[in-house]
């Protein structure tokens, strides 16, 4: 009876431990691709996060340095591409685009596959005239598979400059607290 008190105790004891210690997201390499129509917007999108990510020392490279200009994103697939990013420290896909503006969105609750995801199309820009705020979607690939997504509002905007700066400034806040 004595042994199973003290055991008890111990399990009691070590319960909060095991709670407070879950598995979190690291991110300590990645490909960043931002998913825009407009050129200009996926190079500013992918410089800026680079930026931001090589300040937390996390492996970095533009899907820019990968995919030819004018090529379809659906490259990444290759087995050939995949290993030469592997070979290079990249296992980790960071697929951005803007999911819409001015509406309350909610994260999806089955996110698609990298090759669907990669399919998709996305028409919207990251600034448009007239809007009070753009949501933008950040989802993570390992092995073709969504390992986390986070969906960011950027409230406010006046400029594309101005939404570039805000979404940096909330993703350096994920960064700080989250992912590293």
């Amino acid at each position: 009876m004595k042994n199973i008190l003290i055991i008890l105790f111990f399990v009691l004891l070590s319960l909060p431990f095991s709670f407070s210690q879950e598995k979190g997201f690291k991110l300590e390499n990645v490909l960043v691709v931002a998913q825009q129509d407009k050129m200009e917007d996926r190079y500013s999108l992918e410089v800026s996060l680079i930026e931001l990510l090589r300040q937390y020392n996390i492996k970095t490279m533009a899907s820019l340095n990968v995919i030819k200009q004018g090529g379809s994103p659906k490259i990444l697939l290759n087995d050939s591409v995949q290993n030469a990013l592997k070979q290079q420290g990249i296992d980790t896909y960071m697929l951005i685009s803007v999911r819409g503006y001015d509406k309350k969105f909610k994260p999806s609750e089955q996110l698609k596959s990298l090759e669907d995801e990669l399919e998709a199309g996305h028409l919207f820009p990251v600034y448009r005239e007239n809007i009070t705020s753009v949501t933008f979607s950040v989802t993570f690939y390992r092995d073709e598979k969504p390992v986390h997504n986070e969906l960011i509002k950027i409230g406010a905007t006046g400029s594309r400059e101005d939404v570039l700066k805000k979404l940096m400034k909330k993703l350096d806040k994920l960064l700080r607290k989250e992912w590293t």
